[in-house]
């Protein structure tokens, strides 16, 4: 079942290879979670997994708990204060000093003070304890349609029951063995409102800064619970989220609904962006796949590239040039909005998690061999 799971240390194994075959103890697990970040130079040179701006300074966050930041585009780095040590996937900052960095075992992690010190704001059993109130009402629900149902419905309206059933024991199973499965992605609009994303369907919400926060499971198309693996807001407004099994879904008022919409490829999808262009949709991930829309997904077009290689994140700068990394050392770069892509492969074939912009059109890349300094074709600066 590795598959299942968004690869994070690429070209070796995926993030829920170990997890899915593996089952460490749930003090274990608590352990990683309350040994903080050991502070060590080679955090720049280690596995990095994203990477982003907030102001003129640029924090990237990776194994073992690592979270750096510069002040001077990445000549120099010093190290965040960081409360565990899990692999940390994602981060995303609502304002320029408020940001959250989501992980392994469910953390999500919370900074005011631009990205220089974090506090652990949630965690897997939070988030397990969250589902299993959430099925058990969702069920006790359902149980009332079954019976109120007419026979002729009752068949499926069952099916989704034992859906339900089955994410309840699983939840369950959670609690009994530790902060299992990983957040992939984090999205915040400012310093309230934001949505973490991951394993298993899970998505969390919070309007209030992350002091408190709502499974927002029920409120999406997915009883398969297939894994969400990335979410962004786009031009236009449109929030978009994407994960396995080709899934991809929208909401035009901010998160509160969504509408589950037709992919034209059935495996997964890492990642997704916006073009700069009202409405359009740029979702992105295995094998290279990537996918173009221009009417909010409801139509799409497979844009082909070179390489057929995973792709994991995305850059859409100011003069609309949009860059996409992946591994094998893989950037890939549009100056038509998407339609077509060139590609350029690392001679060190590291696989590339994220990019942020330098100065001119030069690029800051992260990815398994921390950082590099690249052009904007991705050829090594340094």
């Amino acid at each position: 079942m590795a598959n299942r799971f968004k690869c994070a240390t690429l070209g070796s194994a995926c993030l829920g290879l170990s997890m899915a075959l593996a089952a460490p103890s749930a003090s274990a697990l608590t352990d990683i979670i309350d040994i903080p970040a050991r502070d060590t130079e080679l955090a720049p040179e280690s596995l990095l997994n994203d990477v982003t701006r907030t102001g003129d300074r640029i924090v990237a966050v990776g194994e073992r708990g690592h979270i750096i930041y510069s002040d001077n585009d990445g000549e120099s780095w010093s190290q965040a204060e960081v409360p565990v040590s899990v692999t940390l996937t994602a981060l995303d900052f609502g304002s320029e000093n408020h940001g959250w960095a989501v992980g392994h075992s469910g953390v999500l992690l919370h900074s005011s003070d631009a990205g220089e010190n974090w506090t652990l704001q949630f965690d897997g059993l939070k988030a397990a304890a969250l589902t299993i109130a959430s099925k058990k009402a969702q069920i006790a629900e359902m149980e009332e349609v079954i019976e109120q149902a007419p026979e002729d419905q009752k068949d499926d309206l069952e099916w989704a029951l034992d859906d339900l059933v089955f994410a309840l024991e699983n939840a369950e199973a959670d609690m009994d063995v530790g902060p299992v499965n990983p957040l992939l992605d984090v999205w915040f609009e400012n310093d309230q409102h934001g949505f973490a994303v991951g394993a298993y369907g899970m998505i969390l919400r919070t309007q209030d800064g992350g002091e408190s926060w709502q499974d927002w499971s029920p409120y999406i198309d997915n009883a398969q619970n297939f894994h969400y693996n990335g979410i962004e807001r786009i031009a236009g407004g449109a929030l978009v989220l994407v994960g396995e099994a080709g899934q991809i879904h929208v909401s035009v008022d901010n998160g509160n609904t969504w509408e589950r919409r037709e992919s034209p490829y059935p495996g997964s999808l890492f990642g997704v962006t916006g073009t700069g262009s009202a409405n359009e949709v740029l979702a992105f991930g295995l094998r290279g796949t990537t996918i173009l829309s221009s009417d909010l997904g409801r139509s799409w077009t497979i844009v082909p590239n070179e390489g057929n290689t995973t792709l994991n994140n995305a850059l859409v700068l100011e003069d609309g040039r949009i860059t996409l990394v992946g591994n094998g050392g893989a950037v890939l770069m549009s100056a038509d909005g998407g339609e077509s892509f060139r590609a350029y492969f690392r001679n060190d074939r590291g696989s590339v998690m994220g990019a942020v912009p330098l100065s001119g059109t030069n690029l800051l890349l992260v990815g398994e061999d921390g950082v590099k300094f690249a052009d904007s074709r991705g050829k090594n600066l340094k």
